[in-house]
């Protein structure tokens, strides 16, 4: 059941979860119950009457999603994660009907209302188990009538805890039953096994008044407060939180859900009893006010229907209505209402007045929920909750692993004062231990488990509007209540989704021959196995199951793409592709689209023929490929050959294949250093010939035995160009100026081009003497056009393709053709004149790259900036040609000098094809109609790269072009032409088949969200050339929200406005998002330079699934929590402030920096295996490399940070930022889930905004 229907905080305030796998529950035999820990409290049910003894078997916290229990109804359907935020199992194909036959007594999917309350007057809920008394209790606000029935007022408190022992919050996929009525899914067990719970613990008799309105006076609750701290291990509270939202298994009945907090405006009768599933002694009343229920049997539920979430043993099915409690009706929040967590700052006053001008909070419908989903067991230092709430989620994972045990968490309620209508429920417990380190914010609830979490500091009381169940009851609010913020525990986790994916799929080889099947995530270390499919790590799909048709792509709005990587590294454990030789022929091709033969040709007629798999055409066989066929229909050699079996490999092209139909040269790296004031001024002349004289020895080569067959040549030049002959027979270099600049030629021939083994003295030699030659330069101004003209110039003297290694430092003004001039307009920033910045300044620089793109001339360049150098113009010829662009703004040797060697070196000698041509060719259905990457293209179809290396990517749009059909998928074949470094025509072929789908469900089931965001990010970054940012920023949200609004009317269970349902596989999507559009190039800070932002435009747009991964969600490794035994890295933490620790240390790395930052009160021990002082104080922040240092903590260290580079395509500088130092703001910036000094929203808010906007469209 979702139990958010109005935007709540699901879990933590909701009723807890049904019951987290693997508490030993006392109900349950007390066991340990698989894949948990073992339970030392019972779940607490909600404040007061019954105490649910313990969760439900089957609910297994680390299910999938850590956040299983979101505080704001986060739903996580089809394995969607509803951020009811609630969660829901993975949907089945077909559409579920709209009411499945459910248990569902009287309580329905969706009865709790969950999501944000209606902005204008939130309605204000008493607890459930209480009678809703208007007078009784100060509700600020109008209360609109919940729409929602719950079906007839169970009669006494046993029915209704009955009742809920049956009710299941999780996120259900809808099953052909009903959509969200679906089988758990497997990564949680069943959640509700028959339950009996064991005995509750006996609570201090409260006073009988159910519908008294609460005290004005907040009573001291302390008695009762010590008695939930000190239950029994077997009867405390849950000692993990229980995620809201779950994803649900196979069917069996769920534990009772946890109801919102704010679910339930108005409350049931007296009589009904809080919803728990505990056995409470008779006698004394309910905390919530209502009164205790004599004595409960066990539940043993009967198993589910397969296709409901959750079924209430009582009372008719839901229907598509929403479910209603018994004599509660409760308003749906409207549906383009804005999210109500979004009010003001926390209060800071003990009784936490309302603030001025918020909405009055919904009070808490007395369930308490277990923890969100992404909380697994509370973290010890979970931070506070976010300034804004959002909508409940739901999503379906399993509850995370990795946040630490409940104690300390401020999750749990208290118990109102006996006796008292609970008044607004405060989720800050009052009185409760101060968790450290989280200041400013009230503590959230994340559910009711475990001991009651004390307020944090400077969290000084209970949330306005809900009663504090177990706090002292606040004083009575002289003003509506801001509403509680959600809490980020109870909202997806990016670091739980991808420990559970690396728990699911790190320990079994990835085989690629079941089509349609998406592979682990890239943040997982796996091996793959090539059975017919090309490996992830060439290419990787948004989508697994692709539409049948245009009108289901464009009704979910999910991008249809492939970004693929055609020469990427493999570890050292996998097979590079195998080199085929088909002879003189050629590789066998379809007559018709020219497809390469491959695993998806059907042969036939005894093997005499094949069907292409492609466009359906029938083609000869030649003789010398004919083999007779088995009795499956497959040939006898089938597996002898890569071609037939394999999903990448490679042919050796024939001369038909070749430039003008000859062989291609060996390629030549040309080296062009700019030797004007600036460049020799900071060292870099100096730093490059030095470093060139050893790396020339580390030209790439097919075979590292032989000798690399690339020749080298030199240019110097400031506003004149200096060549040099190097020929081996001559015993000095002889250097020739050529100061025409504006018609450029090569003055050598003979001597320019050479092998670094003939003529290693010269080169030497030259090399001595060039940073000597332009020691007291005084030429500041620099040409660029002509300088790659000149090397475009030799290469085509030479009949070679090859690559230009540009190091240059100024803005180009010298008169020579592509002078430029400063345009750098920080006005324009913001403007529609804004894209004119991205755009390049002449046109000059467009035409010279189509030339060197024809000679297969890529161009490498190395910027070393001090001031404005126009990089979106300089770029230009880079990112045609498939090149690079390094940027070493304000290069100081000292401390860049590491960075810059390292790139260079990786650039030089790292696997490389030129005069690349790359097609990709698609069965009949869908076609690629979109290109993203750093290449030229003269035709529609073609990829034109001067140079294509190991990590550049190309990412391909799909669009349909005809219907597809179910049986035979959709086929993509990449065939990239290219010479290799030794000289070498060849064909590389990636093959891909992906399923096809009819059913929504499926496509939102088998969706990758990082290659989305990977795409998402390309297609925005080219964007900007041609819209403002503004708009670009506003058309992604919308085509998000619209992909999760489509899956939320389509393939979700029913459930009320108020809950938010993410699919399960995209329930990182908002987050994602959200740190995109908050990036420098679509969101910058003042302080964010337009080259700056030009050069991560184009970074971006070459980057592939991972790099863009940690570059928008960086890593964040506590160190503190470093084993040095182990080879494991310690979990990453989520990029937060209130995830830091003042006495932590902490390794965040981005793909392009990696920052060390120490806490003020880090260990003494800590510092000096580090930094070799034990003093905060004598850190010294300037340090860009740490000190190696003869401790088993400092080896380890300098591995990690040695491993973790090693992954990225650029070398990270370290930088050290101590706590409160002026770094840290750059450091904070990284901490991408809070809110940006650029005015980035937060991820709690931007989740809020995201569930408005799909209200809105559901509306």
């Amino acid at each position: 059941m979702n139990v958010n229907q109005q935007p709540h905080m699901a879990s933590p305030y909701g009723q807890p979860q049904p019951g987290y796998q693997g508490y030993p529950q006392p109900g349950h035999g007390g066991g340990h119950v698989p894949s948990g820990y073992p339970a030392q409290y019972a779940p607490y049910n909600g404040p007061g009457s019954a105490y649910q003894q313990g969760p439900p078997q089957g609910y297994s916290p680390y299910a999938s999603f850590p956040s299983k229990t979101l505080a704001t109804n986060l739903v996580s359907d089809l394995s969607s994660s509803p951020l009811d935020l609630g969660m829901r199992g993975p949907p089945t194909s077909g559409a579920p009907p709209v009411s499945g036959a459910q248990n569902y007594s009287q309580f329905g999917q969706g009865e709790t209302q969950n999501g944000p309350p209606p902005v204008g007057a939130p309605p204000q809920r008493p607890p459930v188990s209480q009678t809703y008394t208007p007078g009784a209790v100060n509700l600020p606000g109008p209360q609109p009538p919940y729409g929602q029935q719950f079906g007839a007022p169970p009669v006494s408190m046993q029915q209704m805890t009955n009742q809920m022992a049956s009710m299941q919050v999780g996120s259900t996929a809808p099953s052909p039953a009903g959509p969200g009525y679906a089988p758990p899914s497997v990564s949680q067990a069943a959640m509700s096994a028959p339950y009996t719970p064991a005995a509750p613990p006996t609570f201090p008799p409260a006073s009988t008044a159910p519908s008294q309105p609460p005290p004005t006076e907040a009573v001291a609750q302390a008695p009762l407060q010590s008695y939930y701290r000190t239950l029994p291990p077997a009867q405390q509270p849950f000692p993990n939180a229980v995620p809201l939202f779950s994803s649900t298994g196979p069917t069996q009945p769920q534990a009772p859900p946890p109801v919102s907090p704010q679910s339930f405006p108005q409350a049931p009768p007296v009589s009904q009893p809080p919803f728990s599933t505990a056995q409470v002694p008779p006698g004394p009343t309910q905390l919530y006010g209502g009164p205790l229920p004599s004595t409960q049997s066990s539940f043993s539920r009967p198993p589910l229907p397969t296709s409901q979430p959750s079924a209430f043993p009582a009372g008719p099915p839901p229907t598509s209505t929403p479910s209603q409690l018994p004599g509660v009706m409760q308003p749906q929040p409207p549906v383009s209402q804005p999210s109500p967590y979004h009010s003001g700052p926390p209060p800071t006053s003990t009784g936490f007045p309302p603030q001025v001008g918020a909405p009055p909070r919904p009070r808490l419908a007395g369930m308490q929920g277990p923890p969100m989903a992404s909380q697994g067991p509370p973290m010890t230092s979970q931070g506070p909750p976010m300034a804004s709430q959002g909508p409940p989620m739901t999503s379906q994972g399993p509850p995370m692993a990795s946040q630490g045990p409940p104690m300390a968490q401020a999750n749990h309620i208290h118990p109102t004062q006996p006796g008292m209508p609970p008044g607004p429920i405060n989720a800050s417990l009052s009185g409760s231990p101060p968790q450290p380190g989280m200041q400013g914010y009230p503590p959230q609830q994340n559910g009711a488990f475990g001991q009651v979490r004390g307020p944090q500091p400077g969290y000084t009381g209970p949330y306005p509007g809900q009663p504090n169940y177990g706090a002292p009851p606040a004083a009575p609010a002289l003003a509506p209540a801001a509403p509680k913020r959600l809490d980020p525990d109870s909202i997806p986790s990016p670091i739980q989704v991808i420990e559970d994916d690396k728990a699911n799929k790190g320990s079994e080889p990835f085989t690629t021959g079941v089509r349609g099947q998406a592979p682990p995530l890239v943040t997982t270390k796996f091996q793959v196995k090539d059975q017919g499919n090309a490996s992830p790590r060439y290419i990787r799909c948004t989508a697994y199951n692709m539409p049948c048709n245009s009108d289901m792509a464009k009704q979910s709005q999910v991008p249809l793409a492939a970004v693929i990587k055609p020469l990427a590294p493999l570890p050292l454990d996998e097979t590079p592709p195998y080199l085929l030789d088909h002879g003189e022929s050629g590789p066998i091709r379809c007559n018709r689209c020219k497809a390469y033969m491959c695993p998806y040709m059907q042969f036939i007629e005894g093997g005499r023929r094949f069907q292409c798999g492609f466009c359906s055409c029938v083609t000869e066989v030649p003789p010398h490929y004919f083999q007779h066929l088995d009795h499956t229909g497959k040939r006898v050699d089938c597996y002898d050959r890569p071609e037939l079996s394999m999903g990448s490999y490679e042919f050796t092209a024939t001369v038909d294949y070749c430039k003008n139909n000859k062989f291609p040269q060996p390629p030549a790296f040309i080296f062009l250093i700019d030797v004007s004031y600036n460049a020799v001024k900071n060292g870099m002349v100096g730093i490059v010939c030095q470093e060139l004289k050893t790396l020339l020895d580390y030209l790439p080569r097919e075979n590292p035995d032989v000798e690399s067959n690339i020749r080298v040549g030199f240019i110097t030049y400031n506003k004149v160009l200096h060549f040099y002959n190097v020929k081996a027979s001559l015993a000095q270099p002889q250097m020739m100026v050529v100061s025409d600049v504006a018609d450029m030629f090569v003055p050598l021939l003979d001597g320019f081009l050479v092998s670094v083994s003939e003529s290693r003295v010269v080169i030497e030699s030259l090399l001595d003497q060039i940073p000597e030659m332009f020691a007291d330069t005084r030429e500041t101004e620099t040409v660029f056009g002509p300088v790659i003209q000149a090397g475009l110039e030799a290469l085509k003297a030479a009949d070679c393709a090859g690559k230009l290694f540009v190091f240059h430092s100024s803005l180009p003004i010298a008169e020579a053709p592509g002078k430029l001039k400063n345009r750098e307009d920080k006005k324009l920033v913001g403007t529609d004149k804004e894209k004119s910045l991205f755009q390049p300044q002449v046109s000059f620089y467009n035409t010279l790259a189509k030339e060197c793109v024809a000679q297969g001339c890529c161009v490498d360049l190395f910027l070393f900036p001090n001031q404005y150098v126009d990089v979106a113009t300089l770029g230009v010829v880079p990112t045609s040609t498939g090149g690079s662009i390094y940027k070493y703004t304000y290069f100081q040797a000292p401390s860049d000098q590491e960075r810059f060697l390292n790139d260079l070196r990786r650039d030089v000698q790292k696997q490389v094809g030129f005069d690349a041509v790359m097609r990709v060719r698609t069965s009949t259905g869908i076609r690629a109609t979109d290109f993203f990457g750093s290449f030229y293209m003269s035709n529609t179809t073609d990829v034109e790269l001067a140079g294509l290396d190991c990590d550049k990517t190309v990412t391909v749009e799909f669009r349909h072009d005809d219907k597809l059909s179910e049986e035979t998928g959709a086929l993509m074949q990449c065939a990239v032409l290219y010479t290799s470094c030794s000289g070498q025509r060849r064909l590389r072929i990636h093959n891909m088949a992906v399923n096809c789908c009819s059913q929504l469900a499926d496509l939102y089931r088998n969706c990758e969200t990082d290659t989305i965001i990977n795409f998402f990010a390309k297609y925005a970054y080219r964007s900007v050339l041609s819209s403002p940012t503004k708009n670009v920023r506003d058309s992604l949200m919308n085509q998000c929200a619209q992909i999760l609004a489509c899956y939320r009317k389509n393939c979700a269970s029913p459930s009320s406005a108020g809950q938010l349902i993410l699919p399960e596989c995209m329930k990182l999507l908002p987050v994602y998002l959200n740190c995109m559009l908050k990036s420098d190039v679509l969101q910058p800070g003042a302080d964010v330079s337009l080259d700056n932002r030009a050069y991560l435009r184009q970074l971006v747009s070459t980057m592939d699934v991972a790099e863009s991964h940690v570059f928008f969600y960086p890593r964040l490794l506590p160190l503190q929590k470093l084993d040095v035994e182990s080879m494991t890295l310690p979990v990453a933490v989520r990029d937060s402030e209130e995830r830091l620790s003042r006495g932590g240390v902490y390794l965040l790395e981005n793909g392009l920096n990696i920052f060390l930052w120490v806490g003020v009160n880090a260990q003494q021990e800590l510092l000096q295996n580090i930094f070799g002082t034990p003093a905060f104080s004598q850190i010294d922040p300037s340090m860009t490399s740490l000190p190696a240092l003869d401790n088993p903590f400092s080896k380890r260290l300098m591995e990690i940070i040695k491993s973790v580079r090693a992954q990225r395509s650029r070398y990270m500088k370290l930088m050290v930022v101590k706590q409160e130092d002026k770094l840290e703001l750059i450091f904070k910036h990284f901490l991408v889930e809070d809110k940006s000094n650029n005015g980035g929203a937060s991820y709690v808010d931007f989740l809020c905004h995201m569930h408005k906007e799909i209200r809105q469209l559901l509306s």
